[in-house]
């Protein structure tokens, strides 16, 4: 379905979603598609089509529904759930998997395929040289499932009426367009910015981002191993890295806490390196297959001692491309050790976007040059940054380990050199530009919501719907979280009375965090709530509404 959009010049979001046990079981594809980019789902589902009701109340709030809405099951599967029924949306019977059989034992998927896609206003050429492309088994199974999808054709035509107007789908795609997931987008930022070796330990929702950068990683001459744990994963991309080559992990919430300590040891040693965090339900096991923004504060305050470090969070799965190369890039020329927030809603997501204008450019390393006389590897200098030498350069033989150190790596407990090395490596990220990438800032309204990371999409489409309605909102979502820029964020803040922070997790974290780092305008408000349901464009633009009526502005006003 997404390939098809791509292919009728559409945009499209497809949200997988599953339960609890990861293997098997209950699984469901949230798609949305529109002619414009999207980054989040909508309030409400159109067309629910159900393969079977198995277990599906289980999604029953993830999938609402309304009386306009309808569902299609298949007639020999008996009725959909009570909590669907009591939705009020129209029921149609179809012999979905009977159909299957009459055409030769087709995968009753394919049946499904076209009628979805039909109900959309994907035209049957195209759905059918989407299959085509995908297709990796014989030719004779492909001519069987190309009937079923034509079966699927046929019974959407005959519920013409049944949907609101399908989608004016052009029949052609500009050239470029890209189908992805937020997890193949990391990756593939990584290796464009130079990232040439991988140590990780498979975690769900992470692991797809190592399957993706596995093969490729190889064709551009690096490598990704399989570790026994997260512990041995950190320490080898330490040990690469140290080697000169740019290194990263992927992991999610368990992996990342497991890796603090070598995380500390990067910091202290000041090797660059990325772990890139794909979020899920926490704490403990948690919700592995659910979306959450609950690793905010471990990220930015996790470590022990005072261990600077840049902590950064993609807005979109398109974004996830260039802020995972941009880490790439700061980690290597700050020498310090880069998390990535990404989470389950982007890195297990597809959507359909642009292709990117540029590819990001490659990292750069300060290095030591041979023959430099008495090298000293943490020389305290200016920018906090001192160049890192390859090993084997000739008169660049310095000690990198854990233990705190004098500006040539050797230990030392005294007073001055930790005073010394802590203001280094604090220093270096604290007065680096980083430029206006640190955050979104859009509008000029006199309320402000900040939010990070996935809940961005909703976030900017519920401002977009409050425009509408005459109420102006200033939205910042921030690509930085750590270092914190506190003179680019008051900027951002010029003529903001109120500001209201959004974002996916219990405790309310990034407000905590700004909170404690910042003096925000007015009294600040949060709108938190944990994972698995997202936050929603309607349900977001209605508290806006209601958190500026409470401020005295009325939906009029701009």
């Amino acid at each position: 379905m997404m390939d098809a959009a791509a292919r009728a010049g559409l945009y499209g979001l497809m949200v997988r979603t599953m339960g609890p046990q990861i293997r098997g079981g209950e699984a469901a594809a949230l798609l949305r598609m529109g002619p414009a980019p999207l980054t989040a789902l909508d309030d409400g589902f159109d067309l629910l089509l159900a393969v079977d009701w198995q277990n599906l109340q289980r999604f029953a709030d993830e999938i609402p529904l309304r009386a306009a809405s309808l569902m299609i099951g298949d007639s020999d599967a008996g009725e959909p759930p009570a909590v669907l029924r009591e939705t009020g949306a129209r029921l149609v019977s179809l012999p979905l998997k009977q159909a299957a059989k009459e055409t030769g034992g087709a995968w009753v998927n394919m049946i499904a395929f076209g009628i979805a896609g039909t109900l959309t206003g994907i035209a049957a050429d195209v759905l059918e040289a989407a299959l085509r492309a995908s297709w990796k088994r014989g030719a004779d199974a492909l001519e069987t499932n190309l009937a079923a999808l034509r079966r699927g054709v046929e019974f959407a035509r005959a519920l013409d009426g049944e949907l609101p107007a399908p989608l004016a789908a052009s029949g052609s795609a500009p050239a470029g367009r890209w189908v992805l997931s937020g997890n193949e987008a990391a990756g593939w930022g990584a290796i464009r910015a130079g990232v040439r070796f991988v140590a990780a330990y498979p975690i769900t929702p992470a692991t797809e981002m190592l399957e993706w950068m596995a093969p490729t990683l190889a064709r551009v001459g690096g490598t990704l191993l399989q570790a026994e744990d997260e512990l041995a994963s950190v320490n080898m991309i330490i040990g690469a890295s140290y080697g000169s080559v740019p290194s990263l992990t992927a992991t999610a919430g368990p992996g990342l806490a497991l890796m603090a300590e070598g995380i500390g040891l990067a910091v202290a040693a000041e090797v660059p390196i990325v772990v890139v965090d794909v979020m899920r339900g926490g704490p403990s096991t948690g919700i592995p297959a659910k979306s959450e923004q609950s690793d905010l504060s471990f990220a930015v305050d996790g470590l022990h001692g005072d261990a600077p470090r840049l902590v950064l969070a993609p807005t979109s799965i398109g974004d996830c491309m260039t802020t995972t190369a941009w880490a790439v890039q700061l980690a290597e020329a700050l020498q310090s050790p880069a998390i990535v927030l990404s989470d389950q809603f982007m890195g297990q997501s597809r959507a359909v976007i642009d292709r990117p204008a540029q590819s990001p450019a490659l990292a750069q390393r300060m290095t030591a040059q041979a023959g430099e006389t008495e090298y000293r590897r943490y020389l305290d200098v200016p920018s906090g940054i001192s160049p890192m030498a390859v090993p084997g350069t000739p008169g660049t033989v310095y000690t990198a380990d854990g233990l705190e150190h004098n500006e040539r790596g050797i230990p030392s407990s005294q007073a001055e050199d930790h005073r010394r090395q802590l203001a280094k490596r604090e220093r270096k990220l604290a007065q680096y530009d980083y430029g206006p990438r640190w955050a979104d800032v859009e509008g000029d309204g006199e309320l402000a919501v900040i939010t990070f990371g996935s809940t961005s999409g909703a976030v900017r489409e519920a401002i977009a719907r409050c425009a509408l309605r005459g109420l102006s909102l200033r939205l910042i979502a921030i690509r930085l979280l750590a270092p914190l820029q506190p003179a680019v964020l008051a900027q951002a803040l010029d003529g903001v009375r109120q500001v209201m922070v959004v974002e996916q997790n219990y405790g309310g974290q990034l407000l905590r965090y700004l909170r404690g780092r910042f003096d925000l305008p007015g009294r600040p408000a949060g709108l938190h709530r944990p994972g698995p349901l997202p936050l929603r464009p309607g349900e977001l633009s209605e508290a806006f509404a209601d958190w500026a009526a409470a401020q005295g502005v009325k939906e009029t006003d701009r």
